[in-house]
């Protein structure tokens, strides 16, 4: 169960799209919080709220913030109207969503006339800091091409928790947001990952589509115990919908544990025995040594078999981050300490890159 305390806001100490970030006294003790306005509505100072302690009382990697569950001054919130869909379906927290796709909405018959995705690329990723890298190097090198994000439910559900996405929203970078599954908050909500690639195709009208799950990827050390495991499903998703499946290994040579070291197990194990068809695999080529390490886990994975295997030399990574003055992280180390996971991302955008190119010219 939960573990659920009550406090007082003390301030607001940010307002962002779709979320506020409060200071609370729980007991005494001055801790954050994150309301989300969509499922508690507006919270101001002296507002007596209801919170989940239940991440921060396990020291587990929230950033320190509990989430408020009830604002005992919105004691008459209304739904919105429209849509019928409901996410996080029969638990306390379900909430209705106007679905691109229902019937109502005016995209439906978009949706059943959708006929393929015309060779559209669509990067796949699997951790959550793996698009910041993605979508900058796409929007440096064509200022004009159209980006739609694309979140699962694999972590984090609501899109407001993240960053990332706030802050490439703000600098224009993505263009627009698709929320899937139980994930909610995204410019469109849809149910599920094909709609959200008809979506991103045929009402944003974006030019390439870059997938990942929110912040907090869920892992056991087990083979098959970690939610990045998705990325196989969505590689036969996109096959199956007429796209081109651009798979982002996940690559590093500073992560302790011997299964991330190199091609991550989660890599090798989803592109190796989930996906059951074809994608293109963009590695970059580092020193001698580290080439070799990952030469011989393609090998041992069978990878080159199953997948296009695409080398890349040059990498714009730096370049695009400092002209949208934009810093990276994942697990806890930024690009000096982990380069070769963000360049591989970086990569996956280059070759997704000269696919539009192509495409543009034909």
């Amino acid at each position: 169960m939960m573990s659920i305390k009550r406090g007082n806001v003390v301030r607001i100490l940010d307002k962002l799209d779709g979320r506020t970030d409060v200071l609370v006294n729980v007991n005494g003790k001055l801790e954050k919080a994150i309301n989300y306005d969509f499922l508690t509505g507006q919270i101001h100072k002296n507002h007596e709220i209801i919170l989940n302690t239940t991440a921060v009382d396990l020291n587990l990697g929230t950033g320190g913030y509990h989430f408020v569950i009830y604002n005992l001054n919105n004691e008459d919130e209304q739904m919105k109207q429209g849509g019928h869909i409901m996410k996080m379906r029969y638990t306390p927290f379900q909430i209705k969503v106007f679905a691109a796709e229902e019937q109502e909405s005016p995209y439906h018959e978009l949706f059943n006339g959708f006929k393929s995705l015309n060779n559209m690329p669509v990067i796949i990723g699997t951790l959550h800091s793996m698009l910041a890298p993605i979508s900058a190097t796409l929007k440096y090198l064509n200022p004009d091409v159209k980006i739609a994000f694309i979140m699962t439910d694999g972590a984090a559900l609501p899109i407001y928790l993240s960053n990332s996405v706030q802050e490439l929203r703000v600098k224009n970078i993505i263009d627009v947001t698709i929320t899937l599954g139980h994930a909610f908050g995204g410019d469109y909500e849809v149910i599920n990952i094909y709609n959200g690639l008809i979506a991103a195709k045929e009402v944003c009208k974006c030019d390439v589509a870059i997938v990942t799950m929110g912040p907090g990827i869920v892992g056991t050390g087990t083979k098959f115990g970690f939610t990045g495991i998705e990325q196989g499903n969505i590689i036969d998703a996109v096959n199956d919908l007429g796209g081109i499946p651009i798979s982002v290994p996940r690559i590093t040579f500073r992560d302790k544990r011997a299964r991330h070291y190199g091609i991550s197990h989660h890599s090798i194990t989803t592109l190796g025995m989930i996906s059951k068809t074809r994608s293109h695999i963009v590695i970059p080529l580092f020193s001698t040594e580290k080439n070799k390490i990952i030469e011989k886990q393609i090998i041992d994975g069978n990878l080159a078999d199953k997948h296009h295997i695409i080398n890349v030399r040059e990498n714009v990574l730096l370049k695009a981050l400092n002209r949208y003055d934009l810093g990276v992280k994942s697990m806890g180390r930024d690009l000096n300490e982990d380069p070769e996971f963000f360049i591989t991302c970086s990569s996956a955008a280059m070759y997704a890159h000269t696919l539009i190119k192509e495409e543009s010219i034909d």
